[in-house]
């Protein structure tokens, strides 16, 4: 006979599964237990074990864990849609002999609750034509949900209660995640509005249940008689017009073109633009205009007033305002015998000859102007400008020997003096 006796050994404690899967629902609180981890020693002495996590990876600080007992708790709130599983280690070791270790994975699982509403499955891009008919589909729409249902989605379609009835439009559930959109009525027109908006609600199966609304955007378009979409929209009126978008950006660019050369023609007419006299040495003709006002028929100090009635008066040379002469001209007039007699067209032929023979005057023309009431009427004059005497000192009986023009002025100068008679 022989006896073999086994010598004990210290071993590290061992887990009473190679693998635990555990599971918890998304937003479930911080500290909620998730599940509990067991291992022994399997040495005679069985010596207590103590657990913890090994925080390698970010993930694993989600959860914590009891160093005693090896329960597993939350430590933040988890959206299932966002990570629906986790995966941790959890290391055991003995109190007495520390250096020996254990390794057991844990996987979590992370249950949905419904926390999302559906949503439309994409962005629908809905045309309807022009030439439709009565509860003819236009279109076919289905949803989606973020959340997880065991026995599959189901969802509702229905038109948003909060709106009222639709008179274009209508809504059909097909009892299979999906609804079809129809036509209420005949014939739409883009001229009298391009685009209509259809209010739509979903719903799912899951408990609670949710419900979002969504809006369906519906344009009207021209189509082909097998319902092919032509054109929509501000296209639409092109076609109509017979212009293309190349044609249309032709003739833009024409129109600018047009406009930059109108722009460079003003600004070089502009640049080049001189001024009227540029020195006063300048010998083209000049046009000076002089806005001096008198003080009117009273005024009489002013200005000579013989000069305006009697060419006599005009002996005196006049010199022009817009040009000092270098050399003082003597003129040549006529006495004052032969002033009575002259008359005005030699007077001013004989102007014009001291005019062009005047050494100072500038080689361009000069304007002089000569106002000459005229001499030897045989009614006077009439002005009383220059008039010294009063109305007592006058007599206007002569007013009505001039003829029926002066026949109103003679009849109110007559009852003024008929007046001062009496």
């Amino acid at each position: 006979m022989l006896k073999i006796i086994v010598g004990d050994v210290d071993e590290p404690p061992l887990f009473t599964l190679p693998s635990y899967i555990m599971d918890v629902y998304e937003n479930a609180k911080i500290g909620t237990i998730v599940g509990t981890v067991t291992a022994q020693d399997p040495d005679s002495a069985n010596n207590l074990v103590r657990y913890f996590i090994d925080h390698n990876t970010e993930e694993d600080r989600y959860f914590t864990i009891d160093a005693n007992t090896g329960t597993i708790k939350t430590a933040k709130v988890f959206d299932r849609e966002e990570t629906p599983w986790y995966n941790i280690t959890v290391t055991a070791s003995e109190i007495e002999s520390p250096g020996l270790l254990s390794h057991v994975p844990v996987g979590i699982k992370i249950l949905d609750i419904n926390d999302n509403p559906p949503e439309l499955a994409e962005d629908y891009d809905v045309v309807v034509c022009e030439n439709s008919k009565p509860n003819q589909i236009i279109h076919t729409i289905s949803a989606t949900d973020r959340d997880d249902f065991t026995n599959g989605q189901r969802f509702h379609f229905s038109l948003d209660d909060s709106f009222p009835l639709n008179p274009n439009f209508t809504l059909k559930d097909n009892e299979d995640n999906t609804a079809s959109i129809l036509t209420r009525r005949r014939r739409f027109s883009r001229t009298t509005q391009d685009m209509y908006y259809l209010p739509i609600m979903i719903s799912d199966g899951g408990i609670p249940s949710l419900s979002s609304s969504a809006t369906l955007v519906i344009r009207v378009c021209a189509c082909e008689r097998d319902g092919r979409v032509r054109t929509c929209h501000a296209e639409a009126f092109l076609s109509s017009a017979g212009l293309s978008t190349g044609a249309l950006i032709a003739i833009l660019l024409c129109v600018i073109i047009l406009l930059a050369i109108v722009v460079l023609f003003i600004t070089l007419r502009r640049s080049k633009k001189e001024p009227l006299i540029i020195s006063e040495e300048d010998v083209r003709e000049n046009v000076v205009t002089y806005d001096d006002e008198g003080g009117g028929e009273e005024d009489t100090e002013a200005f000579d007033i013989t000069a305006l009635r009697n060419p006599s008066a005009a002996e005196e040379l006049k010199y022009r305002r817009d040009v000092r002469p270098e050399v003082k001209p003597t003129a040549k007039h006529p006495t004052s015998s032969s002033l009575d007699s002259i008359d005005v067209h030699e007077f001013i032929k004989q102007r014009l000859a001291e005019a062009d023979l005047d050494p100072s005057v500038p080689p361009y023309d000069s304007l002089q102007t000569y106002a000459y009431e005229g001499q030897r009427s045989e009614a006077g004059s009439i002005s009383s400008l220059d008039s010294a005497t009063t109305h007592s000192d006058q007599d206007y009986n002569y007013l009505g020997d001039w003829g029926p023009e002066f026949k109103k002025l003679a009849e109110l100068y007559g009852e003024i003096e008929s007046e001062r008679t009496t």
